[in-house]
């Protein structure tokens, strides 16, 4: 397997250097980002479950939501946003996620009620569990420091996401993320975090780095691209203007100072024109084909039926300017362990690419599940990729990701790393968390987690 040159773990060694040559030029700014500099850990230091609050105008909020619910549309608000007691005026903030905020585009605000499924107090269904505009301080968030205020960060950290997630713990995700950086892959840092918003009570939430042009930078020696995939969308070929794919895949980092889509449309179309011959024998000067095998088997071994080909599209293509090859990254891990549809899914058997999922208790499937296509790939719940579907059908390519699951499953498994990983996140939750999640809760996730490593 390959080992990347870049981890993002060197970022917070290198923070408090980031931090104290920030940018301090704006007005309003240079207290806050100063401050941030010189007190308070990292974000991202996992020794310590840190507090996150927000404070928004309740107007603000209920037009976005509004807007939300009319049009899909996401919009930012200002905020001032405090953490571990350093306070920052005039954040931006967004909701982020799609499947975990469907439920919303039906409610018209705050206190909407029934919609959608809902309950009283405006709560709606998803993947990741009931969320309510009622309730905000339960719903998925972006925050960027430096939205409206250049240079303000904390401690060189400027964006990350306030993650949804089907589970009290999000231990699932956490310890993903973890085995997907153990393993040399591109990957975020995580950590958790005291939520809350406009006063609530205080929620157990996980916060991630949003993959940005730091993030590339961390990641990444050469310059390059970075498409995230939305989940509207999929890989399929949309001819060659690049309006065609606005919406489909967005631009979510690039460092070579253009925001180009030629490079994801060349890619798009030779996975529709190329034969399986020459998908065969071309596809390495398109893609690391080496890499993708990793990604695909490490995927296998997390039990993630929402990956490249599950529901939700998830997955970013980073595009080397020098090679000219694509690399398929990993985003949104909280299904993570056999979590699509809330426990969806058993240990020892990945839901989706290698049969049927199993059905839960109570026999009722996820709804718009349907059982993998004849093609290959996992092809529930509406998901499918052509991508990974032409690369399963090719016997040496799929010979490749089943060498990539067995050295995972000797370097992460076997190898005690994943129980050590997990022990860690247990313990500082147990330790500094259970008031928010009763620790037998906590306890009980882990082990169901555990159980995927045997």
């Amino acid at each position: 397997m390959r080992s990347l040159a870049n981890s993002p773990r060197r970022r917070f060694a290198a923070a408090a250097v980031v931090a104290l040559t920030a940018v301090l030029g704006a007005s309003g700014c240079s207290g806050a980002v100063s401050t941030a500099a010189t007190q308070g850990s990292s974000l991202f230091d996992t020794s310590t479950v840190h507090s996150v609050s927000v404070e928004y105008d309740e107007d603000e909020y209920a037009a976005m939501i509004d807007t939300l619910a009319a049009t899909g549309e996401k919009d930012w608000i200002s905020a001032t946003v405090t953490i571990d007691g350093v306070v920052f005026d005039d954040v931006g903030i967004k909701l982020k996620g799609n499947s975990s905020l469907r439920g919303l585009t039906a409610d018209s605000g705050p206190g909407a009620g029934d919609a959608a499924g809902g309950d009283a107090a405006g709560g709606v269904g998803g993947p990741g569990g009931s969320v309510s505009a009622d309730e905000p301080e339960g719903l998925p968030w972006r925050i960027r420091l430096d939205k409206y205020v250049e240079g303000q960060n904390h401690l060189g950290e400027t964006d990350f996401v306030v993650r949804g997630n089907n589970s009290e713990t999000s231990l699932d995700e956490a310890v993903a993320l973890e085995l997907l950086d153990e393993a040399g892959m591109p990957s975020q840092e995580a950590t958790y975090v005291r939520f809350t918003v406009n006063g609530s009570d205080e929620t157990l939430r996980l916060a991630i780095e949003m993959p940005d042009v730091a993030w590339y930078e961390d990641n990444f020696d050469s310059e390059g691209i970075l498409y995230k995939a939305e989940a509207e969308g999929d890989y399929s070929y949309r001819g060659d203007d690049p309006a065609s794919y606005e919406g489909i895949f967005d631009i979510d980092a690039s460092t070579t100072g253009e925001d180009d889509y030629t490079p994801l449309i060349e890619l798009l179309a030779f996975l529709d024109s190329s034969d399986d011959a020459t998908f065969a024998t071309e596809l390495g000067r398109h893609l690391d084909v080496e890499a993708f095998a990793d990604y695909l088997a490490i995927q296998d071994l997390l039990a993630n039926a929402d990956d490249i080909d599950g529901p939700g599209n998830n997955s970013y293509l980073q595009y080397d300017a020098e090679t000219g090859i694509f690399t398929v990254v990993t985003w949104d891990e909280n299904l993570a362990f056999g979590g699509l549809g809330g426990g969806f899914g058993q240990p020892g058997a990945a839901p989706g690419r290698d049969g049927v999922p199993t059905r839960p208790d109570d026999g009722n499937m996820p709804e718009g599940f349907a059982p993998p296509s004849a093609g290959g790939g996992r092809g529930g719940m509406m998901g499918g990729n052509v991508l990974s579907e032409r690369f399963f059908a090719n016997a040496d390519f799929a010979a490749l990701v089943e060498t990539a699951k067995e050295q995972l499953q000797a370097n992460l498994y076997d190898s005690g790393t994943a129980q050590g990983i997990l022990d860690t996140w247990t313990a500082l939750l147990t330790d500094q968390a259970s008031d928010l999640v009763d620790a037998n809760t906590i306890t009980s996730e882990a082990a169901r987690i555990a159980e995927y490593f045997g």
